[in-house]
């Protein structure tokens, strides 16, 4: 069983929701992911998702592929990010972290390394689950077994727009949790209507048993709060990462867990 199947099932037991946050890996400076990752659960969160530095993340909005582009100049890439899970498992054993990121840098990774080299790597690093944004789940299954040998399981987006068929497609495959973007369009864009949210999640449910997170347009304690009424997870991304662009590094880890806490408050009220 995953960490990331045990961790949503002792939240059900306690009632509670997930929180997850989301930093792109090596950003806003190249050391830090590690710290910031320990800041985050010393906050209450979860999950970890960390973010793969990639040149053209066409999912993302502005503000992610801000953060991608100085991560990559800082010289970080999935090699650095898998030594950033290394490290912070040095000191906990039992908080999942997902890679959140594209198909291009895991595909390279096995050109480089060795077939199959990625999800062994990532297995020993302590990686606990996959969200390959250009990952088609019926183009992946193969994949998805070979993560779920190694007690890692691969996540899959639904969207507004996802119909009956890619919902039953997704549930075939995932495993963890599935992550639904409450908006059309990229991360960090629009206002989130909760209502709209609240009436798609029991289709989602009509075809998904594992638990369902939400993201994307998530930017404060009481839109968590709301969304966490009828969402097994909130996601919270780009609003971190906008909060931390620009602060010295000394900040970094304190503005994160004070802004984390007041989530996790409103979460557990």
């Amino acid at each position: 069983m995953s960490r990331i199947t045990t961790t949503f099932a002792k939240l059900q037991e306690e009632g509670r929701k997930a929180l997850i946050p989301y930093i792109t890996a090596g950003f806003p400076f190249a050391a830090i992911t590690p710290s910031l990752m320990h800041g985050m659960v010393e906050a209450g969160s979860d999950v970890i998702e960390l973010g793969v530095p990639f040149s053209d993340p066409m999912a993302d909005g502005p503000t992610i592929q801000k953060a991608g582009d100085r991560a990559i100049a800082n010289g970080v890439g999935l090699q650095q990010v898998l030594a950033y899970v290394r490290e912070f498992r040095q000191r906990n054993q039992t908080t999942p972290v997902v890679l959140m990121g594209y198909a291009n840098p895991v595909e390279r990774y096995d050109q480089i390394h060795g077939q199959d080299r990625f999800v062994n790597d990532a297995a020993e690093a302590g990686v606990d689950g996959m969200l390959i944004v250009d990952y088609p789940p019926e183009e992946c299954e193969e994949f998805a077994a070979r993560l779920r040998e190694r007690d890692m399981d691969l996540i899959f987006l639904l969207a507004p727009t996802s119909t009956t068929e890619r919902m039953q497609q997704v549930a075939r495959v995932a495993s963890g949790y599935v992550y639904y973007v409450s908006l059309k369009g990229v991360t960090g864009s629009g206002a989130l209507d909760t209502a709209a949210v609240e009436a798609m999640l029991p289709r989602i449910r009509e075809h998904v048993s594992i638990p369902v997170g939400v993201g994307f347009g998530i930017r404060d304690a009481a839109t968590a709060q709301a969304i966490s009424r009828v969402a097994d997870a909130v996601v919270i991304g780009s609003r971190i990462i906008e909060m931390l662009d620009g602060q010295p590094h000394e900040k970094i880890v304190p503005l994160t867990i004070d802004f984390l806490r007041g989530v996790r408050k409103a979460l557990d009220a």
